[in-house]
């Protein structure tokens, strides 16, 4: 027999009332990634506290509406952009049979290979007056100089909008498509009998039944535009993020960063609470047993090739080009792959990216397990507190852990030199502890969502039988959940540390100094106008983004 208590995540020699190991390790695990939230509205109100000096009144009455009225006009540009982009793409290769259709089904997601800020570099190289479109107009009508003609703004909000849609839509098509693709083709068929044309069905039956799964991809596309600094910044376009960068970097005020990623926060939080609410109204059930999935209808002549055109657009804007531009510099430029700084930069990557991937992939498991087994109420309630980090810019992450953490590196170098009389230095803010850190909380979302959908799909009548044998808790994830989640945990490590590589906002304010990763060297010889010593970092940027697109294609096939 075994002890009943021992199954419910206490162990055999603890006291009843006892939390076991477990419990005390997801609460610990939850605490350190809610953390760096918490530090940010601390900071932010120290001022306010201590007497310090408090920049809000100033911020208030100067930058702040600027950074907040470009960053609403930024959100809700890309919101409808990416709506509209992804949410038509699903729709027509859901529903239609044309040119190209099925390859299109996977290319139309590549563009998450690529960072907004690199397609930033790429458009403004193809589209400045030194790149070769205005070179061809120039050459094709005579004209001398730029006072002979027109031509749009690159730099500019507009532009920054058109890039940050081009590198966001498939978060929404991803989860659209899926969405077209699950509904019963009853619906479709009445509509088609009642003489219902097309954008009818469409507007009518397909749109209203997909809004929830439209709604979380724009929200999450709105989300990953506010965390954006490189775009913004390469296009000179005042942000939130870039505020923070400003206040703290330039004017070195903490508590004035810390008030803006307050803002952002605020933000962050109402758009996942119109999100969610939206999800919540619009709820649609499937009765049917046997469930006739949509049938598709072949389209023919201008028809067909119209649908190919429009599927290819967003496509050559998201990849081809910005792939294309870098593809071409880094061909210019194949000496320097070679170059000692790339390289440091591209082991830096590898190396913190994978640790603080394999980190959070752990310590995701470690969490949900520790949940599961725990009887008690408070590790269940931190459980989605935990994915707080996702929604939570880097930039804003940065601030919550860099300033606390300094603090305490700081004392710990006095407590150590007091002690053995040698200086250590600083061991936490001196390395890349930080960055693994912000990597990990930033990205923890990911990981535990894998881990607890791994773990749902796992009968629970095994590590019943397998307790019931005398197996130990860590026994029973060792041998019966790990080989049955093994493969979703394997592409949770891939998505993190594909994201670890991209992420730009957190890397620059946490990297000890001259600590280059291919993300952050990239951005700087971009902001240099290099974009041929930026190239190859980027390249190397893409094609570790083309691995998650390959597995998220594989994954959604």
């Amino acid at each position: 027999m075994v002890d009943v208590s021992t199954q419910r995540g206490r162990g055999p020699h603890l006291p009843a009332g006892w939390p076991s190991g477990w419990s005390v390790g997801a609460v610990v695990i939850a605490a350190v990634v809610v953390a760096p939230i918490l530090s940010v509205v601390l900071i932010a109100l120290a001022p306010v506290f201590t007497g310090g000096e408090n920049i809000w009144p100033h911020l208030v009455s100067t930058t702040l509406p600027r950074y907040l009225r470009n960053t609403l006009w930024l959100m809700a540009g890309v919101g409808v952009l990416t709506a509209s982009i992804g949410t038509g793409a699903a729709w027509i290769v859901a529903r239609y049979r044309f040119p190209l259709d099925r390859l299109l089904d996977y290319l139309l997601l590549l563009p998450l290979a690529i960072p907004a800020y690199v397609g930033a570099y790429a458009l403004v190289d193809f589209l400045e007056y030194a790149g070769p479109v205005q070179t061809a107009l120039r050459d094709l009508f005579g004209w001398q100089s730029a006072r002979d003609y027109w031509f749009p703004e690159i730099r500019s909000l507009p532009a920054a909008v058109l890039v940050l849609s081009a590198a966001l839509y498939p978060y929404v098509y991803l989860l659209a498509r899926a969405a077209f693709r699950e509904q019963a083709g009853a619906g479709e068929e009445v509509a088609m009998s009642l003489g219902v044309g097309a954008f009818g069905r469409f507007r009518r039956v397909g749109l209203p039944l997909a809004r929830p799964a439209i709604a979380a991809g724009v929200a999450v596309a709105m989300m990953e535009t506010v965390n954006d600094f490189g775009t913004v910044d390469y296009f000179a376009v005042q942000t939130l993020t870039t505020g923070i960068f400003s206040t703290w970097l330039e004017s070195n005020n903490a508590a004035g960063a810390a008030q803006i990623a307050c803002v952002i926060l605020v933000l962050v939080v109402m758009l996942v609470l119109l999100e969610k609410a939206s999800r919540r109204r619009s709820k649609f059930y499937t009765t049917a047993r046997g469930m006739r999935p949509v049938v598709k209808q072949a389209l023919t002549g201008w028809k067909a090739w119209t649908a190919t055109l429009l599927c290819i657009l967003p496509l050559l804007m998201g990849f081809v080009l910005p792939a294309g531009v870098i593809l071409g510099h880094a061909w210019d430029e194949a000496g320097a792959f070679t170059d000692p700084g790339l390289v440091r930069a591209f082991w830096h990557t590898l190396s913190v990216g994978g640790t603080a991937a394999l980190m959070t992939v752990l310590a995701a498991v470690f969490l949900v397990y520790g949940v599961r087994l725990s009887g008690r109420a408070l590790p269940r309630m931190l459980l989605p507190l935990t994915t707080i980090g996702y929604a939570a810019p880097g930039a804003v992450l940065g601030v919550g852990i860099l300033i606390p953490l300094a603090s305490f590196d700081n004392a710990l170098a006095d407590a150590l030199e007091g002690l053995t009389g040698r200086s250590f230095g600083l061991l936490l803010t001196g390395s890349a502890f930080a960055l693994i850190l912000a990597y990990s909380v930033r990205f923890f979302a990911i990981a535990q969502g894998a881990a607890d959908a791994a773990f749902g799909r796992v009968s629970p009548s095994l590590p019943m039988a397998a307790r019931s044998l005398g197996r130990r808790r860590g026994q029973v994830l060792r041998s019966v959940y790990y080989p049955l989640i093994r493969g979703t945990l394997a592409s949770a490590l891939l998505l993190v540390f594909v994201d670890c590589v991209k992420e730009l906002p957190a890397t620059l304010l946490l990297r000890p100094f001259n600590y280059d990763t291919l993300a952050t060297r990239t951005h700087e010889q971009a902001s240099l106008e290099n974009l041929s010593g930026a190239a190859p970092a980027a390249l190397l940027v893409i094609l570790v983004g083309l691995a998650a697109v390959a597995l998220l294609a594989r994954a959604n096939r």
